[in-house]
């Protein structure tokens, strides 16, 4: 276990605290000036429970960064009540809850890569693809004269995902959408 000054949080980072690991959502440093002095201003969230809290932290004191292990899986299916995946080295499945896919469903095809991160062999989270092709399903008619202009309509692909797509794109074409941000970025 590595420790790490809390001037050195960020967001995204993994940390124990309180015999819990939390993902880190903001920090920011502050400085109260006279005889307050300076601390770290960290919102987390306790990644078993889902309860967020926010904590300082003296700019000098310690604190302890979980560590995180990455291994390559391959989605299978979704059996109703959770995800399953393949570990791409050993060939063991397992099923994640729904719940662990907090927003990132939605991006999930059958035999798409990702990368689950364990935490003492316990799955803490799923790493997607920068980004994923997706076919729509559900949208206006294109316009054939439409060029890639500013104005947008919503469309539906296979995953149940909407999109925000430009004029253009007809029901039936497959697009790459961000999965970052959940927006269009091109025809796939």
């Amino acid at each position: 276990m590595a420790k790490v000054l809390a001037t050195e949080i960020r967001a995204g980072n993994l940390i124990e605290w309180d015999k819990r690991v939390w993902r880190v959502l903001k920090s920011y440093h502050v400085h109260v000036g006279g005889r307050g002095g300076a601390f770290m201003q960290v919102e987390m969230k306790d990644i078993e429970s889902g309860t967020k809290t926010n904590q300082r932290f003296r700019t000098d004191e310690k604190v302890e960064r979980a560590f995180v292990e990455s291994r390559d899986f391959e989605y299978l299916y979704n059996d109703g009540a959770s995800y399953v995946f393949m570990d791409k080295e050993t060939f063991e499945q397992i099923s994640l809850p729904e719940d662990l896919l907090e927003g990132q469903k939605e991006f999930l095809l059958p035999n798409t890569e990702v990368q689950i991160n364990f935490h003492n062999d316990r799955p803490i989270g799923v790493q997607l693809p920068p980004t994923v092709v997706l076919t729509v399903t559900e949208t206006e008619p294109g316009i054939k004269t439409a060029t890639a202009t500013a104005t947008f309509k919503p469309a539906k692909t296979e995953t149940g995902l909407t999109v925000m797509v430009p004029q253009f794109v007809s029901e039936g074409e497959r697009i790459k959408v961000s999965t970052d941000s959940g927006e269009y970025m091109e025809r796939g």
